[in-house]
């Protein structure tokens, strides 16, 4: 009975429009949503740090850890669960029962947030008094943070049932309206309020958080709003659908929390890794023969320079995790397995596709882009190691995001802790050896995400028997070691020829991208079918490519 009716709801799924972007689509808005809110984030950083100076911005950095804590504990994992939960139900074309989804989780979400808020503002003292917190004046900005962490938790459910719904442009554009009114707040209370000291003005920038998640919040209402709308227009009157048993509320919170505590382990290991790192390399990087100051120096290069340059370069598989949850959730509520191998199958060679330039890129032109971004070309050989590890982060985004759509959230959580292990393993050995110092830091890191990802992968193919497409692979590969000589002579020829590092990097990226494209479609490393799924450049490269023979007509088009 089951298989028979989810066919026939999913048939009736494809004819309705109240279904939100493609999972591609909705990677491309959140990409260029993520990209957007990291520039604002960056420039704001330039005028609040004039503002405040570095003791102000110290004050600053004292209080957020504390409020970052108690938001990723309260919602942390909350919009991955919502949006598997919603999803399955609208696969079943339940809408009763997502909408009930989503009023449970709001509900409980409203008791979470208040709780965290009032701990975080009454424990305000209580970190300053056991000297956790070692300046009291930091004692404000905790304080005005307590309340934000209420709003963020009511933006995490709404934005996980709008993912549900795999509606990505919401959470795209409630990500940019909050970082502009975050920054625009930030900026204008610190400036106003830096008469008063430096813990009025420290304060004044901490609000900041609260206006963003506040008008973040009011665009998420709009759009749900929208989301009404359609659903009334395509449904109707929306009731219990007497086919299909409602869950108590009890079950619904519960199956929350299974799907989400794992997610919130796994976000909270970030920061201990992170803390781990901290006690470890400059330790290390000492015992290799360095002085304290150029272990200092070289820890900063790597975790302040090299990981966010990582982090950037796989901005487009962190948005397509995302998008791949509720679709890959959606699939399984239907016993949809074709769909669920084809996205994975998909989400995999795009992250290849993507990451191996990406990879190139930061690895071949390490020093010239540490010099053009940060100044610092001493940075050059701890970002060219740590340029590895792009193509095993996007897979271990994409492969996690599987899992989780696949029901198995816990997989990942367990999987990151046995390769924190070994990072921290490889950290205290390599990094101690005085040729690789600092680069032995950044092959541990590289190893800690391919740890996560191979073992992703492995029970990726334990549970439905996919495994990634070797020859696929080794096009890409080769496609990318062409990129790589040709990056490397051009920002050499460009270089001998001007003589101006901005010019030659840009050129040299734009130009290795060209070649890794045209290898790609010359030796059949990526597929029409793959652009046609591309939004927005992907029809109009289709006609271009076709135009110039790389693709065939269809035979219907030829006259």
């Amino acid at each position: 009975m089951f298989p028979i009716r989810a066919v026939e709801k999913q048939n009736q799924a494809e004819a309705k429009s109240s279904k939100g972007e493609s999972f591609l689509k909705g990677t491309v808005i959140l990409t260029i949503a993520g990209f957007v809110v990291k520039v604002i984030g960056s420039l704001n950083w330039i005028f609040v740090s004039r503002i405040l100076g570095g003791e102000g911005i110290g004050l600053y950095q004292m209080a957020f850890p504390i409020y970052f804590f108690a938001m990723t504990v309260s919602q942390a994992g909350v919009p991955v669960a919502i949006s598997i939960i919603t999803a399955e139900r609208v696969a079943l074309k339940d809408i009763y029962g997502a909408k009930r989804v989503f009023h449970i989780s709001m509900a409980f979400m409203l008791v979470s947030g208040i709780i965290f808020s009032l701990l975080t503002y009454f424990s305000a003292g209580w970190l300053i008094d056991f000297q956790f917190i070692r300046d009291p004046r930091a004692y404000k900005a905790v304080v005005v943070l307590a309340p934000t962490v209420f709003f963020v938790t009511l933006l995490a459910s709404s934005r996980g049932y709008l993912q549900g719904w795999q509606r990505m442009t919401p959470t795209a554009v409630s990500q940019i309206v909050e970082q502009i009114f975050r920054v625009i707040t930030m900026i204008l209370l610190a400036y106003l309020l830096l008469p008063w000291g430096l813990d009025y003005a420290a304060a004044g920038a901490s609000l900041g958080a609260l206006a963003g998640a506040v008008t973040g919040l009011i665009v998420l209402v709009y759009y749900h709003w929208r989301l009404n709308r359609d659903i009334e227009r395509d449904y109707g009157v929306v009731e219990p659908d007497p086919d299909i048993p409602q869950e108590r509320t009890w079950k619904i919170i519960k199956r929350i929390f299974q799907l989400s505590l794992p997610v919130s382990a796994s976000s909270l290991m970030l920061p201990v890794v992170s803390n781990l790192d901290l006690m470890i390399v400059p330790q290390r990087l000492e015992v290799a023969g360095y002085s304290v100051n150029e272990a200092t120096k070289l820890f900063g290069y790597l975790t302040g320079m090299a990981v966010p340059l990582v982090n950037l370069s796989c901005l487009i598989t962190a948005s397509m995790a995302m998008s791949i949850v509720p679709v890959i959730s959606e699939a399984r509520a239907l016993r949809n397995k074709q769909k669920i191998y084809d996205t994975t199958s998909m989400s995999v060679r795009i992250s290849n596709i993507v990451c191996f330039p990406a990879f190139v890129i930061v690895f071949v032109l390490a020093t010239p882009i540490s010099s053009l971004i940060y100044n610092a070309p001493g940075a050059g050989p701890a970002v060219m190691i740590s340029a590895v590890s792009i193509v095993l982060l996007g897979l271990h985004q994409v492969s996690t995001a599987i899992l989780q759509g696949l029901g198995h959230p816990t997989i990942p959580m367990v999987n990151m802790i046995l390769a924190a292990a070994a990072k921290v393993l490889l950290n205290w050995n390599l990094t101690a050896i005085p040729w690789l110092g600092i680069m032995g830091s950044a092959w541990a890191t590289a190893a800690d995400m391919g740890v996560a990802a191979i073992i992703n992968l492995f029970f990726i193919w334990k549970f439905m028997g996919y495994r990634m497409e070797i020859p696929q692979l080794l096009k890409t590969i080769f496609a990318a070691a062409v990129m790589a000589v040709s990056v490397y002579y051009f920002y050499a020829w460009t270089m001998a020829w001007w003589g101006i590092g901005a010019i030659s990097t840009f050129g040299a990226v734009f130009f290795g991208c060209a070649v890794d494209l045209i290898v790609m479609l010359l030796i059949g490393g990526m597929h029409e079918d793959d652009l046609r799924h591309m939004p927005m450049l992907g029809k109009v490269l289709i006609r271009i490519f076709r135009k110039l023979g790389v693709f065939k007509a269809p035979k219907e088009a030829v006259k």
